[in-house]
């Protein structure tokens, strides 16, 4: 059975960090790439970072460069999404996802990903 759990959400100020894990079971991390997404109220559901299955190339979207970092160990099936210097518009829920193509995970499309979390909150305020 293929799972992906997040943690590692909740309520931070303005500027603080957090660090979010993404455990997956049921299947071998290696062979895919994986995404994070994030998704707020009202809003649709945008890509934010991708690591590619082999090289660990790594993908931002703009809104997220210099303050976000993906990672991952293969060797605990886990991949890590470290937040830094968050913003209120930073809130909403992160889920992680798996894509079987490293090309295609690239996109930061989620059609493109095959197997998804159930999602963290990240919540910004002070």
């Amino acid at each position: 059975q293929v799972q992906l759990v997040e943690s590692g959400g909740g309520l931070v100020q303005p500027g603080g960090s957090l660090r979010l894990s993404c455990a997956a079971s049921g299947f071998t991390l290696d062979y895919y790439a994986m995404g994070w997404f994030r998704q707020a109220p009202g809003k649709e559901r945008e890509g934010v970072s991708c690591i590619s299955s082999n090289h660990g190339v790594t993908y931002y979207a703009d809104s997220v460069k210099g303050r976000f970092a993906i990672s991952r160990d293969n060797a605990k099936n886990t991949v890590y999404l470290q937040m830094n210097s968050l913003k209120p518009e930073d809130t909403a829920v992160y889920y992680c996802a798996a894509a079987p193509s490293d090309f295609a995970a690239s996109t930061l499309s989620p059609y493109e990903y095959e197997y998804w979390g159930q999602g963290t909150q990240v919540t910004v305020s002070s």
